[in-house]
């Protein structure tokens, strides 16, 4: 009973955290009306800059800047607007291998740099749930697998960006990072420009006939902030507690 008690509190609490994120966030304009167009607004942007857009977004994306498309939705209109040439899918390619590669770099150097000081500090390590014991778990992983966990960890969904951070703090060589993450950008951009190019037809209004699926992820979003701000101010609280 007092187990469930327990695990109900911090239930209540990301329940009613999200209700009241999300109120706000209904409140704040018209975030319904502008989630439901937001579709058309990156359609219309991806169709006036073409392939210059899609690599920018790309490149916002791994640097570490939340995007509310992923990046395989940019890759896949980059096949569509190829298919019809080898040479510029192979191009498109290359590209995507690039920004990946150089946006990567950004965030792993800026890990690397404050990193470390920022995970030591208890409120900014319990909202990354990066505490010590998952710390050298993760590096017992990268010790034993090495770039094998940085090439087919960012294959896993929602793992690009923490993979990233994870290995620059924990001191992965960026000679072994760099490699690393363009072995694997280029299996997942040769993936998406082979299904852009072969569902190029349908890909260009995923978006905007599914404006619903913003709204999915708008909440999925604040599920994961409130679960993220309460975690972090419990564990701030606890390491408060403790006597020194």
């Amino acid at each position: 009973m007092a187990h469930r008690r327990s695990l109900r509190r911090p239930a209540l609490a990301v329940g009613l955290l999200a209700i009241v994120l999300l109120a706000v966030g209904l409140v704040e304009g018209d975030l319904a009306e502008d989630l439901t167009h937001l579709g058309g607004l990156v359609i219309g942007l991806l169709n006036r800059f073409g392939a210059a857009a899609c690599l920018a977004l790309i490149y916002v994306e791994e640097s570490g800047i939340p995007l509310p498309v992923p990046g395989d939705f940019y890759v896949g209109f980059m096949g569509k607007l190829f298919a019809a040439s080898l040479p510029s899918l192979v191009g498109a390619w290359l590209g995507i291998v690039a920004v990946v590669v150089a946006g990567a770099s950004n965030l792993y150097w800026i890990s690397r740099r404050w990193g470390p000081a920022l995970i030591r500090q208890p409120l900014v390590g319990g909202l990354l749930g990066l505490e010590e014991r998952r710390l050298a778990r993760a590096s017992q992983w990268f010790e034993r697998w090495g770039a094998l966990a940085i090439i087919f960890g960012r294959h896993l969904p929602g793992f690009r960006i923490p993979i990233t951070v994870i290995a620059a703090t924990l001191g992965v060589p960026y000679r072994v990072f760099a490699p690393s993450v363009a072995i694997s950008s280029a299996i997942w951009a040769a993936v998406g420009l082979w299904l852009g190019a072969t569902l190029g037809s349908s890909i260009g209004s995923v978006l905007a006939r599914n404006a619903w699926i913003y709204l999915a992820v708008f909440g999925v979003i604040i599920l994961a902030l409130a679960f993220t701000l309460v975690r972090g101010w419990g564990g701030w609280g606890r390491r408060q507690a403790v006597p020194r």
